[in-house]
């Protein structure tokens, strides 16, 4: 990496936010406040409910080699928030359901979204997830070693099984949505509609969602809206969040209507928390520490990826800022400094503040979509969730 050097600030403009107001509307931690901390211990429950659940799913004896029994559990081992698996148990609470009968849905959201977190690193060449070395590079450098492989073969072989560790915990996801049946007594025609929606609905929109985040990283800026990436946006992130708050309350429910107005509600309100979640990530992505994050800081400036806070930085840009934002823009290469300069543009033109004020305006649309639901400990539950989309600095 190039040495850094000090770059001269460019003066702000008068109808600019100063850089100082616009950091201090970074995210607070959520230790100081007792909603939050009890929503923390929550969460923290269910994702011990899940992780037990999983290890007695384990099934060392065929998922196997041993690369792809790790590359199946690394991320699940290396300690995830389970968010979307917490709101699957609060939303089943919601409507006054049995959170155990629904185990083995959040089990399997938690197994899905890791297999969609391993293609993701290889598509965006990630080396680091949640303090460990992603999937793909851990098997590399343990081919490096146990295989004698040279660098560029044993970067091969990382991702092949990477690519296959994925579609296995794939195939476990489907299994586990099985055991609602099997082992729970859920209504078996409930199952189906559930696995039908995992892999039809909210899969079609995430890989597209996917594909088009990597085909905006190519496209010029004029070629995209804001309404578009805010598409991306959802199909990315909010549509199994969308599908974990829906398959809470079905379960809870026992019944497949997805039309009902009690899933109705907690499906958009899951859906539009998920859209926050991921704008806040955009978020931490430029302002978040490295070490709370457990993955570099920066990455998405050298992907150049085309989230609202550069949709918005580059409108308010003058000509030299928009065009050195534009350079180093994915740009692989960037240097340290580079980096930098490009996230106080990015907060000092305004991005960072924009998108605030877009993961709040979703979450109040979310909060709005539970009035409907009586009051009970899993409502404030998921209303505590829903502020933690914003607030959370990890």
């Amino acid at each position: 990496m190039a040495t850094t050097r000090k770059s001269k600030k460019p003066a702000p403009r008068a109808v600019r936010r100063p850089a100082a107001k616009a950091r201090a509307a970074r995210p607070a931690r959520p230790a100081g406040n007792p909603e939050l901390q009890r929503l923390l211990e929550e969460v923290g429950k269910r994702r011990a409910l899940v992780r037990d659940y999983l290890a007695k799913k384990d099934r060392p004896d065929r998922f196997r080699p041993d690369d792809i029994y790790r590359g199946v559990h690394s991320y699940l081992a290396a300690g995830g928030k389970a968010l979307r698996a917490s709101v699957l148990l609060f939303s089943c609470g919601a409507v006054s359901g049995d959170e155990d009968k629904a185990i083995p849905a959040a089990a399997a959201v938690e197994v899905y979204h890791a297999w969609t977190l391993v293609h993701d690193d290889i598509i965006d060449r990630d080396l680091k997830r949640r303090g460990v070395p992603t999937v793909h590079e851990e098997i590399r450098q343990r081919a490096e070693r146990t295989l004698r492989l040279k660098r560029d073969e044993a970067a091969h072989y990382g991702v092949s099984m990477a690519i296959l560790a994925g579609d296995l915990q794939q195939g476990w996801t489907i299994s586990l949505l099985a055991e609602l049946a099997r082992e729970k007594g859920v209504n078996p025609i409930l199952v189906l509609q559930l696995i039908l929606d995992l892999e039809i609905d909210v899969q079609s929109a995430l890989i597209e969602g996917e594909a088009l985040d990597v085909q905006f990283s190519k496209l010029p800026l004029e070629a995209l809206s804001e309404e578009r990436i805010m598409d991306m946006l959802w199909k990315k992130t909010g549509a199994l969040y969308r599908f974990a708050g829906q398959a809470g309350a079905m379960i809870g429910l026992d019944q497949p209507n997805a039309r009902h107005p009690a899933v109705d509600a907690l499906a958009q309100f899951a859906s539009n928390c998920g859209i926050a979640f991921q704008l806040q990530d955009d978020i931490l992505g430029i302002l978040g520490d490295e070490k709370k994050l457990g993955k570099p800081v920066g990455s998405d400036i050298r992907e150049g990826k085309r989230t609202t806070i550069v949709y918005k930085a580059l409108q308010e840009a003058g000509r030299s800022e928009r065009a050195f934002l534009l350079r180093t823009l994915g740009d692989p290469g960037a240097t340290l400094t580079q980096v930098k300069r490009a996230r106080e543009l990015l907060v000092r033109l305004g991005g960072v503040e924009h998108t605030i004020e877009l993961a709040e305006k979703h979450v109040k649309k979310a909060v709005g979509s539970l009035e409907t639901l009586p009051d009970s400990e899993h409502k404030r539950l998921l209303l505590a969730w829903a502020n933690f989309m914003v607030k959370r600095d990890y």
